[in-house]
């Protein structure tokens, strides 16, 4: 196992991996920018360096400064968290050319998956089903309305390095798609670095589920069961489950299936998740594959009892896993909740110095926080200040506690989207299990209308 853990991140997901460290006794190092100098990650690891100023480009972006920390403070290993470098293939390349092992998959895996059309032709190739569309660049406009009229309208028009719903847009007909092209290249090209475009049949009112895997070097890949995240706003996830209530048992083993025969195709190791849209008929397609710790890992943990960043910790020191598909039972279920520092109407930030937090405790309440009572949340980076996971012998005991805590979550000084979240756990849709990608736009967005 190893000695030093260099964690290049902030915030809860910074915490949350220092913490399995100590469990471990795993020295570990914190890198900061000067806008965190007093965040909780830094006190609480071993060693803290300042890597730069606030803006991301100029700090936690910054490979070169990070792996100079690395070296200098003698760091084994980079866990990367989620977000930021995570997904970085040149920054998992250059861990490597400098002797330093990075917690995640390889480099040539990680620019594999990175591309979204690249990926579509591997999972394809695979064997995985994805959703009718192309599998090469589109040129221009002009292609993509041929391309449209053999696919049928709607379509999705799609960034191949696109992520969070930039240069991803629906369209209905020529004119919009002719509009489309153009303004969603040139997003992409100018936030990716890459304006390369494709397309795809449009799903209708789908389910977001994933499948959490973990393998190892050995060549085992274990699947870890599934998780809903179709509540979304701005293409972000607020609401995530497990297991899905939408998906039926058979539907759940053909995706895990299909995740494990996706897995072994392009060779990958340590923890990842698989993306896909359900449609009403419990069809199932590929979405992405995100190359890292997804951001709700903390309710695969709860359904499994495991400690994911641990399993991540042993891949990566090159050992076995210790459990097979067949040992590892999902048990009871987790919901987690986002809670995200602003407007709960427009989804706008809403940084400024956190004056009051008080957070809800009890039976089955788990909290993954990377604030305090006086910390700001300042514009530099994302608004999420921390995560509330519930869980219960059953979805309807989960679903109760999860309402009781929210309620007596105390936050001043910032908007929360605390009112949101409430909103959508106590309608009755959510309750049903009826959590489509279109809950919010459906649900809770005219619920403000009649409000006002």
């Amino acid at each position: 196992m190893f000695e030093k853990i260099l964690i290049a991140n902030r915030g809860e997901i910074a915490r949350r991996i220092i913490r399995t460290c100590k469990r471990l006794k795993i020295h570990t190092i914190a890198v900061y920018s000067e806008a965190d100098a007093e965040a909780l990650h830094v006190r609480e690891a071993d060693e803290a360096y300042c890597i730069g100023k606030p803006p991301v480009a100029q700090s936690y972006l910054n490979m070169e400064r990070i792996l100079e920390v690395a070296k200098e403070s003698g760091a084994d290993a980079i866990h990367p968290g989620y977000g930021l470098l995570s997904e970085n293939a040149n920054f998992a390349r250059r861990c490597t050319e400098e002797g330093l092992v990075f917690i995640g998959p390889s480099a040539d895996v990680i620019a594999s998956m990175g591309s979204k059309l690249e990926a579509r032709k591997t999972m394809k190739a695979a064997g995985v089903p994805i959703v009718e569309g192309v599998e090469t660049a589109v040129r221009d406009s002009a292609e993509a309305i041929e391309i449209a009229s053999r696919l049928g309208y709607p379509i999705m028009l799609k960034a191949s390095a696109g992520g969070g719903g930039i240069g991803m847009q629906l369209v209905e007909n020529d004119e919009e798609l002719a509009k489309a092209f153009e303004g969603n290249q040139k997003r992409a090209q100018s936030f990716f670095g890459d304006g390369t475009m494709y397309m795809e049949r449009f799903i209708a009112n789908p389910h977001h589920v994933e499948v959490q895997i973990i393998a190892d070097h050995a060549g085992n890949v274990v699947p870890l069961f599934e998780r809903e995240c179709s509540i979304q706003r701005r293409n972000q996830k607020v609401v995530e489950e497990a297991p899905s209530p939408f998906i039926t048992e058979e539907t759940r083993l053909r995706m895990l299936d299909a995740s494990i025969q996706a897995v072994k195709h392009i060779g990958y190791v340590n923890a990842g998740t698989i993306e896909y849209l359900v449609d009403a008929e419990q069809n199932f397609y590929f979405l992405e594959m995100n190359t890292r710790l997804q951001v709700e890992h903390p309710v695969t943990e709860e359904i499994t009892k495991l400690d994911l960043v641990e399993e991540q910790l042993k891949v990566a020191a090159q050992q076995p896993l210790t459990f097979t598909r067949d040992s590892i039972q999902k048990q009871g279920h987790a919901i987690e909740v986002r809670i995200y520092a602003e407007n709960p109407t427009t989804f706008f930030p809403s940084p400024g110095v956190i004056t009051a937090l008080e957070l809800p405790t009890g039976e089955g309440i788990r909290h993954e926080c990377g604030v305090e009572t006086g910390s700001t949340v300042t514009p530099f980076y994302d608004p999420m200040i921390s995560k509330l996971v519930v869980w219960g012998d059953t979805r309807a005991i989960a679903c109760e506690r999860l309402i009781q805590a929210l309620k007596s979550y105390k936050v001043e000084g910032i908007q929360t989207n605390i009112s949101m979240l409430l909103k959508t756990v106590t309608h009755e849709q959510f309750l049903k299990g009826h959590t489509t990608t279109k809950f919010v736009e459906e649900y809770y967005l005219p619920q403000l209308t009649e409000t006002k």
